[in-house]
């Protein structure tokens, strides 16, 4: 199999560590890959939900000096309303900003921002149809897009 597409994101981090246990716990990114980059002393990480081919690159920089904020951001699909709820609560638990939930109706579904270490921005949504929409617009004779 060889590379095709869109293939990843990448996006400075301060802490290594941090970002890869925030990820984990309010996206499902788990890592893949780590190494040390040899000419910079960087850390990096390629990490995945494992639902297609597609990795977050995490390149420890010491210093984010511009990080994805609003309305810029990660988005990540979740299973339920409910699973948003438990994401938010947790972020506020943890002292994040957090902006949300808010109940936009289709096809923006129910979603919230929450901060990560770095201030980068994650979306977690339910009900935004990314994939249905995908799918049917690249289905012969689909009129998706009007």
């Amino acid at each position: 199999m060889i590379d095709r597409g869109l293939t990843h994101i990448a996006l400075p981090v301060s802490e290594m560590d941090a970002s890869l246990d925030f990820y984990e716990r309010f996206a499902s990114l788990k890592a893949v890959h780590l190494r040390q980059d040899e000419a910079t002393g960087n850390r990096v990480a390629w990490i995945s939900d494992g639902t297609r081919p597609f990795v977050v690159v995490l390149i420890e920089t010491g210093r984010v000096d511009h990080p994805l904020v609003p309305i810029a951001h990660l988005g990540v699909g979740c299973d339920s309303r409910e699973e948003v709820d438990r994401l938010v609560a947790l972020a506020h638990g943890e002292g994040r900003p957090v902006w949300g939930p808010t109940d936009s109706g289709y096809p923006v579904g129910y979603w919230a921002l929450i901060s990560d270490p770095d201030h980068h921005t994650l979306e977690v949504a339910h009900g935004q149809e990314v994939a249905l929409t995908v799918e049917g617009a690249f289905t012969p004779g689909s009129d998706t897009c009007d």
